[in-house]
């Protein structure tokens, strides 16, 4: 077995595992033992699936002349997926490390990863629309919003209690929407041995996952009670 075989296995596991999780840390004890558990387990899986998924888009790119314009097109939109998934997964655990702060955050490596987001994000976006590409033109979208809120939740003091709970919930609720996503554009077709897919599915991730995150912020503010931080004279 090649070392591409061998990663895509890999990825594949890592990949499936993390579909499987993904919604356990949402529906359990927040800050519990299996919150925590299910929640480390799912942050390693999407690692390697960053990881992985870089180096295949990477391979079919630069290395693999068999490949077609539009399946080309696919490995750019898998490497936007591992920037996508390394960025947010990345991000909603330093923000628990972090969640004492309380002036701005100039860690290189958290800005420069999520700079990193909106740069991939746009690289893709101007790819999808030179080649046409319905799902490159629009769903990185997604990471420049992503990449640009985490960059604002870094670069300003905290202005609100609680403030790292919901950059913590946000950004791992974007890399499940990275997760879903990737499923359904490479995954499901290939599993269900069907040729192509309705391009409304590719975004249905984002659709129903996006007014969990608007919900979950709106239960947890009124619960928590938010209020602006106090700042010493």
């Amino acid at each position: 077995m090649d070392l591409f075989k061998s990663v895509l296995m890999l990825h594949v596991i890592a990949g499936f595992t993390a579909l499987a999780i993904f919604w356990i840390p949402l529906v359990t004890k927040k800050g519990g033992k299996l919150h925590k558990r299910i929640g480390w387990v799912y942050v390693w899986a999407m690692a390697v699936v960053a990881f992985s998924a870089f180096y295949m888009g990477i391979y079919r790119i630069g290395f693999d002349t068999s490949r077609n314009a539009e399946e080309r097109s696919f490995s750019f939109f898998l490497i936007f997926i591992a920037v996508l998934s390394a960025s947010t997964a990345w991000n909603g655990i330093r923000v628990l490390r972090y969640k004492k702060r309380t002036e701005r955050h100039r860690n290189l490596w958290d800005l420069g990863l999520s700079t990193l987001l909106i740069i991939s994000s746009l690289i893709t976006i101007g790819i999808g629309w030179i080649n046409d590409f319905t799902l490159l033109k629009f769903f990185p979208i997604l990471g420049v919003f992503l990449g640009y809120g985490q960059l604002n939740y870094w670069l300003r003091p905290p202005r609100t209690n609680m403030h790292w709970y919901f950059e913590h919930f946000g950004n791992l609720i974007g890399c499940s929407i990275a997760t879903i996503t990737a499923f359904t554009v490479f995954g499901a077709p290939r599993l269900l041995n069907i040729s192509s897919i309705n391009i409304f599915l590719w975004f249905l991730p984002t659709i129903l996952l996006t007014p969990i995150i608007i919900g979950y912020t709106r239960y947890y503010k009124k619960k928590f009670r938010i209020s602006p931080v106090k700042r010493g004279a």
